[in-house]
């Protein structure tokens, strides 16, 4: 297997610990779509037992990131276009009605957030980390989701994280993608503070229409080159 994970002390939650290894290592890119992984492999690369990998391989099942293999062992599912589609249909929405609750406050988010995010686009420049780019973008949107002092917001985007932290992974991979991410993260943020709710919704809702458009576009790119 490629891909090169850390090992893992033992503790009692293991099985989230290797669920969460394995679901970074999806989202980043290090285990590709079709990928075939055992739990043989997993186990001596984290340095645990059969048993929490087994367990984690069926939660990442049943999340729908890996599917059984031909023969052996699970593979990594294959990004979806029209799953991929519904996903940001559902963040946009969650966005948008964060946003325009914030903004109706008048918030200012931290500028901080703006700051690591764009500190992190340039490390990435020459020693790229998908795993600090999407934490970057996610606390972003975790901000707005705070701001908006309804808690269900972030409840229900909870829900669906995981597949975006794949999804979002796979976006950030293209460099272009990660200068023009934070560039839009200011310029919601400046509508928010401003308490144009029409315009924050307007900005964010084209964020998650972009960010759909061009990861579409590179999977499309991928099947005309495979």
């Amino acid at each position: 297997m490629a891909a090169q994970l850390v090992k893992l002390e033992s503790a009692p939650d293991l099985v989230d610990q290797v669920y969460r290894t394995l679901l970074d290592a999806i989202s980043d890119g290090s285990l590709a779509p079709g990928q075939r992984i055992t739990q043989e492999d997993i186990a001596e690369q984290l340095a645990v037992s059969r048993q929490p990998v087994l367990q984690a391989l069926r939660l990442l099942k049943k999340d729908g990131f890996v599917l059984d293999a031909p023969g052996r062992g699970v593979q990594v599912a294959p990004l979806d276009a029209a799953w991929i589609g519904k996903v940001y249909e559902v963040r946009g929405a969650l966005d948008a009605l964060a946003v325009r609750l914030a903004a109706k406050l008048r918030y200012r988010l931290d500028p901080r957030l703006i700051e690591q995010g764009r500190k992190v686009v340039r490390q990435a420049a020459s020693k790229p980390s998908i795993k600090a780019l999407i934490d970057a973008d996610m606390a972003f949107h975790n901000a707005i989701y705070a701001a908006s002092q309804n808690p269900l917001i972030a409840q229900s985007a909870q829900l669906h994280w995981q597949h975006l932290r794949r999804v979002m992974g796979a976006v950030l991979q293209s460099s272009l993608q990660r200068e023009t991410v934070w560039d839009e993260h200011q310029a919601i943020a400046d509508a928010i503070a401003a308490g144009d709710a029409a315009r924050a919704a307007e900005l964010i809702e084209h964020h998650s229409q972009q960010a759909s458009s061009n990861l579409t576009a590179r999977l499309a790119e991928q099947l005309i080159h495979a």
